[in-house]
């Protein structure tokens, strides 16, 4: 079989020759139980940089042993990209959500060997999932493999536009000293309100790792939490979204991105916020009205906006993020740890020899299978695609 790999670039210095760190911690479980991506056999040295396009997820050995051929690129958008070309005659295709190949429906109807997506991460809305049922393309992902990286990531940006960590190291760092300046937005967590949009795997664990600083904590959900987790936690639970943000003085995004969850924070949501709230999205940029996130930071309703998600991705050079202010957007790195990237890329080898030798592939890994939603996708998303646009992404300048 052919499998197509769409990995982001090495980077500008070339690979590294050696790692900061020798020696990854070891894993076996996640919060929950679920048993960490096992393999029969892995390619690779975890800790190494795998999710580029010299990396290979370590899959090239493992493949080409069994007979199958192997096409790693970075090139995936624009006229002459070559993911697109050799897409055609390909039986999968891997990509990841940093660097995502947007899976439209004109794609896959170009690829009649298609048989399965896989994304490196999670978060398959790259694929347009409808296409996929109708096509009988199985869509899986790595579920819960860097779930816990993006909670860290989103525990770091709360803290950080808060105190607005930015503006004080950019003082530091030019040579300047007005304490003044440097404190002028900054506040403490401590006694604020924080509430989550979705409180599956990636939000419950950053809400679990806010508590302890000592805040109220809040959350919006369509499958509402066991009441030993909301005593726990202390939760206060709400039927709405629109409930949820008018109390809390930061909102982090945790929902998956369909058809119901597209530009959900719009100028009317942003108007029903908090006068000076904070928004954390580490879930899908489309999740947000780009325009209307600029346009509340412009006037004040939004104190900040720290976003690891863009659309399309990569983002064009003249996105409005790049440049509005109190920002502290990052090129979606939360899920691409060198940690996170030695579990995806076990989990996308587990479920190739899953596949290869007919083999069920773990139900928390199903998105669509067998021409409709499956597994995780049937809790989280809805029908339909959230792909439109993506073709913006031939916008962005190396």
């Amino acid at each position: 079989m052919k499998v197509l790999c769409i990995l982001y670039d090495d980077p500008t210095g070339g690979m590294p020759s050696s790692y900061a760190i020798d020696k990854l911690p070891k894993i076996d479980k996640y919060p929950d139980g679920t048993t960490v991506p096992n393999p029969k056999a892995i390619d690779f040295k975890p800790g190494e940089l795998l999710g580029c396009v010299s990396g290979e997820l370590g899959l090239r050995k493992f493949l080409e042993d069994a007979g199958h051929s192997l096409v790693v690129t970075s090139s995936k958008d624009g006229i002459d990209n070559v993911a697109d070309k050799e897409l055609i005659d390909a039986d999968i295709v891997i990509s990841q959500p940093f660097f995502p190949y947007y899976l439209t429906r004109e794609k896959m109807e170009s690829a009649k060997n298609l048989k399965m997506a896989i994304t490196a991460g999670i978060g398959s809305d790259h694929v347009d999932l409808q296409a996929a049922m109708d096509h009988d393309v199985d869509v899986v992902e790595v579920t819960f493999c860097n779930s816990r990286s993006v909670a860290e990531h989103i525990v770091m940006m709360i803290i950080s536009m808060v105190r607005d960590y930015h503006t004080q190291h950019e003082i530091a760092k030019t040579g300047g000293w007005n304490i003044a300046d440097a404190v002028k937005k900054s506040y403490d967590v401590e006694g604020m309100h924080i509430g989550t949009v979705a409180a599956g795997r990636i939000g419950l664990d950053a809400l679990r790792k806010m508590k302890p600083f000592d805040v109220h904590l809040h959350y919006f959900d369509r499958h509402r939490l066991p009441d030993s987790v909301e005593q726990e936690l202390n939760l206060t639970f709400h039927e709405s979204v629109e409930s949820m943000i008018a109390v809390c003085d930061v909102v982090t995004i945790n929902c998956p991105l369909h058809p119901e969850t597209e530009h959900l924070f719009d100028a009317s949501m942003i108007s029903k916020m908090k006068k000076g709230a904070y928004i954390v999205n580490t879930a899908r940029g489309k999740i947000c009205d780009k325009d209307a996130i600029a346009a509340a930071l412009e006037s004040g309703q939004l104190s900040g906006y720290a976003g690891d998600v863009w659309f399309p991705q990569p983002a064009p050079n003249d996105h409005v993020w790049r440049t509005m202010p109190n920002n502290g957007m990052t090129p979606h790195t939360s899920g691409t740890s060198l940690t996170a990237q030695a579990r995806y890329s076990a989990g996308v080898r587990e479920i190739l020899e899953c596949f290869f030798d007919n083999q069920p592939i773990r139900n928390e890994y199903l998105i669509v299978q067998n021409g409709d939603l499956a597994g995780v996708g049937a809790h989280s998303y809805s029908k339909g695609t959230a792909t439109g646009g993506s073709e913006e992404a031939a916008e962005y300048k190396k």
